[in-house]
């Protein structure tokens, strides 16, 4: 009876599990419904054809050089450097060359459109707001509790441990806690609200917090800051900012149009 009791459900009934077969494209849709993942899909997917509809309209195209170089560019970063590469990716990604390459069409066109609406709007908007382009490079440990997070900005305070060490601890945000803390450079305009605003006059090096968010309570340190300049990037940061603004307010007015119609 004791050995009986002792034996796991898989030893007691000697199950063979079975080889899990690739989910079909019915499968995955359905998977999508039940877990309430698929308004945020359709919504994606809406503005791509939104943003295909517009380009049709506005004359917007690609030459072939165009969408060659941008192929070209996606597989390098990708380290995707021949075509056995290339073919064993597309595999596990579960699509064909030419889904692969429409993707990379409607990304080429979203950037042409958005320069197309609002680059001549990005020189101003930068100019206004000009302190939320600056990048930070920061850390973090993210903890769920108040208490816990005094005491571990007590240590650090008393230096009695290293914030990385803390991180790889305590950090219950997955990026924090696999890289003892640091989550990378960001815009100041990019961060939660409470985060920004606690850390905008802050000094490298400096410790600050506890900070309470949706997310727990942060203890931060701020790396360096980076001067702030209108560089390709944050060009491309801006009109995508513009862009989404422009797409919320499109929603935002047809939805009024209809509610107004029932």
């Amino acid at each position: 009876m004791e050995s009986t009791l002792k034996q796991s459900p898989l030893q007691s009934t000697r199950l063979t599990l079975p080889a899990i077969a690739p989910a079909t494209d019915t499968e995955i849709l359905a998977y999508l419904r039940r877990t309430c993942k698929i308004a945020e899909l359709a919504t994606a997917a809406e503005r791509d054809a939104l943003v295909l509809q517009l380009c049709e309209q506005l004359n917007i195209t690609l030459s072939d050089q165009e969408w060659q170089a941008a192929g070209d560019a996606f597989r390098a970063e990708h380290c995707l450097l021949g075509a056995a590469e290339t073919l064993t990716w597309l595999d596990r990604q579960r699509i064909t060359v030419e889904d692969w390459s429409q993707g990379i069409r409607v990304a080429l066109l979203t950037k042409k459109l958005q320069e197309h609406l609002f680059g001549e709007n990005v020189d101003g908007h930068y100019l206004n707001n000009r302190e939320q382009y600056r990048r930070v490079a920061v850390s973090q440990i993210l903890v769920s509790e108040l208490s816990e997070a005094l005491r571990l900005l007590q240590l650090l305070r008393q230096g009695q441990a290293s914030f990385s060490a803390l991180a790889l601890e305590y950090s219950k945000g997955k990026r924090s806690k696999e890289n003892g803390g640091f989550v990378g450079v960001r815009f100041l305009a990019e961060l939660i609200p409470e985060i920004a605003a606690a850390i905008a006059d802050a000094e490298a090096g400096q410790l600050i917090g506890p900070i309470s968010t949706k997310f727990g309570c942060h203890i931060l340190r701020v790396e360096k800051w980076f001067v702030a300049e209108l560089t390709p990037e944050v060009r491309d940061h801006i009109l995508a900012t513009l862009f989404q603004l422009w797409l919320q307010n499109h929603d935002a007015v047809v939805a009024q149009g209809w509610q107004e119609n029932l």
